[in-house]
């Protein structure tokens, strides 16, 4: 266990989130470059010739430019083993990012630095909270004009709720960005636009107090700063590693992920401020990873054709943990038998490497022969236990969807299968009819664009679209409701589920309460089990 234990210390796992645009990716191919895993960071704007961001693997993201998936990333770095789970930024996907919070320790936000606090990063920022994980904050793109500093730390502290520590403060922003200044050790980092951050490049840093500091600055900036310093030193909460811990103090960085400033600095002040693995919430109690020593991991994340020669699925799961070793053995709680856990790997995005072991906090793929669903838990401990259940989101557009050539029924209902399995859609039929209708559900519309092209794409099926006017759905809690005889309102649609369980489409949600005043006795939830 001494073995386990060191390992399980050294693993630091936390989730990228931010609104899109806001430089998460470029962020994240940094971290990478520092890691040694990377030699040259790829850009993610959609340029034909440019080399495409190590995250971004999805032919869709490589057009549009935005991350559609999670995608999980593991390097090393002094002596830590650090996990990274990039998560889409675009709110079409925030279902996505929500299932890859919950495998994360804690989250980096990502702000730009032009606009503050934007609606996604609202959004998702109330899922951290919810799960009391640490939020550090790395307010980015200094190089080009931003807002006032102590505007942007305001804006965070009332749109999201939570206190603010500056770790380091910027000087200037734009043309005029000179670096940045560490409170703790009174120095100011220089920044230099070199090589658009390709490689790692030299910080020079130099004393406060040092002379030749007003000449570098400038006396303007210099005098600036130290007006802001005595501000900030009244203004800001001081820094409380316990508060940090808890979720209720956000550390704040200031640079610039795409000149590759700031990076290494914000790299090794989270490493400090970050705890090992976090213990999990079972339905036998918590289980810690530094004294249960029996492997135990939950899945959050299926993905089906990460590689198009394999038409293979791969489930994600979170160890949290004991050991895993490539090969074993371990209970399938919701399955109810043994299952053998083949050709593991860790991703560097799409590229692969098949892993021989991994340890609590660690995050690998195995192949799925179609029997994993999210929040599934996995164990080899004898006295067995399930770890809490991931919710789903329920679905806030419908369309119906049709195959254009009837020939290829057989790929439609396996490819709308297999995307379904993945969390991305949520797929109904009607009431009373076969597989002939199919009714998709998504949280964002962007995910119908995403269903089209990987139908095409993957399954080489064409689809038609017609998009319903339905925005509400429930589930039928009382199994005793009979469907025929419930009264409804015009513009109430009865559906069915893949596991055959009844549910109600409405245009307005006024029709709900309405129908369930009609019904004596119906309990309506949001929420599919």
């Amino acid at each position: 266990m001494a073995d386990i234990k060191s390992e399980i210390k050294k693993r630091r796992t936390f989730a990228i989130i931010s609104h899109p645009d806001a430089g998460k990716t470029t962020l994240t191919e940094k971290f990478l470059l520092y890691g040694g895993a990377i030699n040259q960071a790829g850009s993610v704007k959609g340029k034909a010739t440019a080399k495409h961001a190590v995250s971004d693997w999805m032919e869709i993201e490589k057009e549009r430019g935005i991350s559609v998936t999670s995608s999980v990333l593991q390097f090393e770095y002094e002596g830590y083993c650090i996990n990274i789970l990039d998560t889409p930024g675009h709110q079409d996907f925030s279902e996505d990012t929500y299932r890859t919070l919950m495998a994360a320790d804690s989250a980096v936000m990502v702000i730009d630095a032009s606009k503050g606090v934007e609606a996604q990063t609202r959004k998702l920022f109330k899922v951290c909270v919810m799960r009391h994980i640490p939020i550090f904050t790395f307010i980015n793109k200094m190089d080009r004009e931003a807002m006032d500093t102590f505007d942007l730390l305001d804006d965070i502290e009332k749109e999201l709720g939570i206190a603010t520590c500056p770790v380091n403060w910027p000087i200037g922003s734009g043309k005029a960005f000179k670096g940045v200044y560490d409170r703790q050790k009174r120095e100011v980092e220089l920044f230099s636009d070199t090589r658009k951050g390709t490689t790692q490049g030299e910080v020079r840093t130099i004393d406060i107090e040092a002379p030749e500091i007003d000449e570098i600055l400038g006396a303007d900036a210099k005098a600036t700063l130290e007006e802001e310093i005595e501000l900030m030193d009244g203004a800001s909460a001081e820094f409380d590693q316990e508060l940090v811990s808890k979720g209720e103090l956000s550390p704040v960085f200031f640079g610039s992920a795409l000149t590759n400033f700031g990076v290494e600095t914000f790299l090794e002040h989270f490493l400090q401020m970050t705890t090992s693995p976090l213990p999990r919430m079972s339905d036998k109690g918590e289980i810690d990873p530094l004294t249960e020593e029996d492997f135990s991991a939950f899945v959050f994340k299926i993905q089906a054709n990460m590689n198009k020669n394999h038409r293979d699925r791969i489930a994600f799961m979170r160890i949290c943990s004991g050991k895993f070793e490539a090969g074993m053995s371990v209970y399938h709680m919701q399955g109810g038998k043994e299952v053998r856990l083949s050709q593991p790997q860790q991703l560097m995005a799409s590229e692969r490497k098949i892993v021989e072991e991994a340890y609590g906090g660690d995050i690998i793929g195995v192949f799925d022969p179609g029997i994993f669903s999210i929040g599934d838990t996995l164990t080899s401990a004898k006295d067995r236990f399930c770890y809490e259940g991931i919710p789903t989101f329920a679905p806030e557009h419908f369309a119906r969807v049709r195959q254009v050539d009837t020939m290829k029924r057989k790929q439609f209902i396996k490819g709308i299968n297999q995307i379904a399995q993945e969390g991305a859609i949520q797929i109904f039929q009607e009431y009373n009819t076969g597989m002939e209708e199919i009714i998709v559900g998504v949280v964002g519309v962007l995910q119908f664009d995403v269903l089209k092209y990987r139908l095409n794409n993957e399954y080489n099926v064409e689809i038609r679209m017609e998009n319903l006017p339905y925005e509400h759905i429930r589930w039928i809690e009382n199994e005793e409701i009979n469907l025929d005889k419930l009264s409804g309102t015009s513009d109430m649609k009865k559906i069915k589920d893949l596991k055959g369980r009844p549910l109600l489409l409405f245009v307005h949600d006024w029709s709900i309460r309405m129908t369930q005043e009609r019904n004596e006795g119906l309990i309506l939830s949001e929420f599919g089990r």
